[in-house]
């Protein structure tokens, strides 16, 4: 028995609820009232990834920053606090915020961070602010990432979005956008293929009639990262945006192009700078406003992670003078001759802005969150935003119990969830337990000072406060770094599941694509199912291309994603893949099942399996297909 409900909700994820052998007088569902529900904050308040940030020329006071997956925040006091403008809007994941020049009470956001992580979340268009970001409308809707929009310095009605579009599909919205009445409306102006996606768009200051744009050819999937293609490439308009010309040749690297970003210098019209993905890529420079160009520098700083960078600011009075926001914080004083690291504010920078009235004032948006100089660069001062992104969450049986879990890019967090502090829970309430920035975090819940934590490649220690250490006890000492699955024993997913046996805290699980545990804290592990995945050698490979690589182990494929055990039986087992498979041991491992429901969509992810608490026969499974470009949110029914 099946039933499909199709429903308008702001979603990226298929939501496949199935229920496995599930006895008719177990499907009564209960109704609760949540109206009553209130949220708290608990912290960690330490930053978190930001896409971009803006400031108003010559007031030190105001600043709006584009997050991750934090939605739009603002100062209003230099950077001292910051609060959340955008919490009341149907989505949380910002590629770009801009504001009017002749007004900057306008604020424009593009939803949809553009630095395409494998667990990006979409966007749903452009919304506008008329009242600095006390309320907001949805100007533009479409699916997928927007990570660039400027506003015509010189007329404020007239607004250009470079839209990517999504990262998991093809799709006609693509492209440059433009809107000559102050975002009321919206025309696409550049548009290449349903491929193609729009990287970057800027304005030339002098003569806002000439724009340049980058395109990008871009295409995420579970086990892949492909950035480049021939519909990427370097645009030109010298009429508004009317009409666009490809630059091509005279100077500019040949074949296959990815990611590019474009900037013009406000002090000298003639000088462009471009950021190109090429085999002979790097930094390009104009000296003539785009007629032709040099190939300035190839630093390999300036090409790393291509499609997670790729992102310049020019001094808005030196032409010489370029940041490059990057893994590390990089900078040219000398047109691109040379290019080095400098103090920065953050790590894995994404966005550099500097205030023309006082080059000093300097803003910088990173995985990190936001941080603000006031002296050029040479001090920074790093905001704390509750921003941090949690993989997973996990409670201890301490009084208070502590939440715990893994954040990207700060590593994990386990704090109180009350506190009698006067002035609530403090940052220096939460510390680390082991692990890393990805992954599960488990405490022992019989002696909460273990704490089990993971992290991308297998990674897995095991903390004890107590002493304060966390050695690594995984079961797989290999770093699977730099390559393909295929040729790895164990694959291990970015967030590889943790469990701890419900009936003997003693028994410790974690996956690959086969499932292991152990008794005795990791000195030794036994392996206790086959390949419990598809298998499918073709999404185990070296991933990137087809100019830069990249593997990290996110795009790990054909491994277990989650598991649960029964609360009422012991050893009756369940896991769930990320291509799609689920499957049941009813004796302790010794034999399994594939009990995959056969209108599950194949190759999707199961994010989660949850063991009923009232038949230890029955288990329930969501299934997520987002990364296949698969949207439709489903509830299905098995028996």
């Amino acid at each position: 028995m099946s039933a499909d409900c199709r429903f308008n909700a702001h979603m990226f994820a298929v939501l496949l609820a199935v229920v496995l052998a599930v006895p008719a007088d177990a499907q009564d569902s209960a109704t609760s009232d949540e109206s009553g529900i209130e949220y708290r904050l608990l912290g960690p308040v330490n930053g978190g990834r930001a896409s971009r940030v803006v400031g108003i020329p010559g007031d030190p006071l105001i600043y709006y920053l584009s997050t991750a997956a934090g939605g739009v925040w603002k100062s209003s006091n230099g950077g001292m606090s910051w609060e959340s403008v955008f919490d009341d809007q149907p989505v949380s994941s910002i590629g770009s915020v801009a504001l009017a020049s002749g007004n900057p009470n306008i604020v424009y956001v593009g939803s949809g961070e553009a630095n395409i992580r494998g667990n990006v979340g979409e966007g749903n268009g452009i919304y506008r602010s008329l009242d600095a970001g006390k309320s907001w409308d949805h100007v533009w809707t479409a699916e997928g990432q927007i990570g660039t929009i400027v506003v015509n310095p010189q007329n404020d009605d007239e607004i250009f979005a470079a839209v990517l579009g999504s990262p998991f599909g093809a799709g006609s919205e693509r492209g440059v956008y433009r809107s000559t009445d102050g975002g009321d409306s919206w025309e696409r102006v550049l548009f290449v293929d349903a491929d193609t996606g729009a990287s970057d768009v800027a304005f030339n200051e002098s003569n806002p009639n000439i724009l340049f744009a980058g395109m990008w050819q871009t295409r995420r999937y579970p086990w892949d990262m492909v950035s480049g293609g021939p519909g990427s490439g370097l645009y030109m308009s010298r009429d508004g945006g009317d009409t666009w010309k490809k630059l091509e040749g005279n100077g500019l690297p040949e074949g296959i192009w990815g990611k590019v970003g474009v900037r013009v210098a406000a002090s000298d019209p003639d000088r462009v700078y471009a950021l190109i993905e090429a085999k002979d890529g790097g930094l390009f420079r104009s000296d003539d406003g785009g007629d032709s160009w040099e190939h300035i520098s190839d630093s390999a700083g300036l090409k790393q992670r291509a499609w997670y960078y790729t992102t310049l600011t020019i001094d808005p009075i030196n032409a010489d003078v370029v940041w490059f926001p990057q893994v590390r914080m990089l900078k040219t004083i000398d047109g691109g001759k040379s290019v080095l690291a400098v103090k920065k504010g953050g790590w894995d920078h994404h966005d550099v802005w500097i205030d023309p009235t006082n080059t000093k004032r300097i803003a910088e948006a990173s995985d990190a969150g936001v941080a603000l100089s006031l002296d050029g660069g040479e001090t920074w001062e790093l905001a704390r935003i509750p921003l941090g992104q949690f993989y997973h969450l996990s409670v201890d049986t301490r009084t208070p119990y502590r939440v715990m879990g893994s954040l990207q890019d700060f590593g994990t967090r386990a704090g109180p969830s009350n506190s009698l502090h006067s002035g609530g829970i403090y940052l220096g309430d939460w510390a680390p337990v082991g692990g890393g920035e990805a992954g599960f975090v488990v405490a022992d819940p019989d002696d909460p000072n273990i704490v089990y934590a993971g992290e991308y490649l297998g990674y897995l220690s095991r903390y004890d406060e107590r002493t304060g250490q966390a050695p690594h006890i995984g079961i797989y000492p290999d770093n699977g770094s730099g390559h393909g699955a295929e040729d790895l024993r164990h694959r291990f997913q970015w967030t590889a599941p943790i469990m701890i046996s419900p009936h003997d805290s003693k028994l410790v699980y974690h996956a690959s694509n086969y499932l292991q545990r152990t008794r005795d804290g990791g000195q030794t592990w036994d392996i206790i199912s086959p390949d419990l995945t598809r298998n499918d050698k073709s999404k185990q490979k070296w991933a990137g291309g087809p100019i830069t690589g990249d593997n990290t182990g996110v795009e790990f494929y054909g491994t277990i994603f989650s598991i649960a055990e029964s609360p009422l039986e012991k050893g009756v087992l369940w896991t769930g893949s990320d291509d799609g498979l689920v499957h049941v041991s009813r004796d302790d491992g010794e034999n399994w099942k594939d009990v995959t429901p056969f209108f599950a969509p194949k190759w999707a992810t199961v994010v989660t399996i949850e063991a009923s608490r009232f038949d230890a026969g029955t288990a329930y499974a969501v299934f997520d297909a987002h990364r296949l470009d698969d949207e439709t949110p489903s509830y299905m029914e098995n028996q």
